[in-house]
């Protein structure tokens, strides 16, 4: 189960970054949208993106989330195990879209949608 504060950190309007292992053991990081259900942090993304492809390989990551004070963060390190697609993963970019900036997506979607669902191992919170 995902941290109750954590979880609403992430409901919130905050930004976060996902860190992923590249296929030559190097570690990615994308500043993303972030979401939450009760037991995971939730990232959307294409299938044909990098993120995706190396999550796919190796389920491992860490997600950062911080408020509009610096010192106000909560780090997630996770395991991706779940992905959803299809309309449900469509409607929740639209959804982050409005949280983030009040407006359906507008970007191109060069692929298919997913939600990545990251289930927590480890926690720790600053300032929550």
């Amino acid at each position: 189960m995902l941290d109750p504060v954590i979880r609403d950190f992430a409901r919130d309007k905050n930004f976060g970054s996902i860190s992923f292992h590249l296929p030559d053991g190097a570690i990615g990081t994308h500043v993303m949208w972030v979401d939450a259900d009760d037991e995971h942090v939730l990232i959307n993304t294409e299938v044909h993106r990098l993120k995706y492809k190396a999550v796919t390989s190796d389920p491992n990551v860490t997600v950062t989330i911080w408020g509009s004070d610096p010192y106000q963060y909560a780090e997630v390190r996770g395991k991706v195990t779940g992905e959803v697609r299809g309309p449900e993963a469509r409607a929740h970019i639209d959804a982050l879209s409005q949280k983030y900036t009040a407006a359906d997506y507008s970007g191109t979607i060069q692929s298919e949608r997913v939600i990545l669902q990251i289930t927590p191992v480890r926690t720790r919170t600053s300032h929550l």
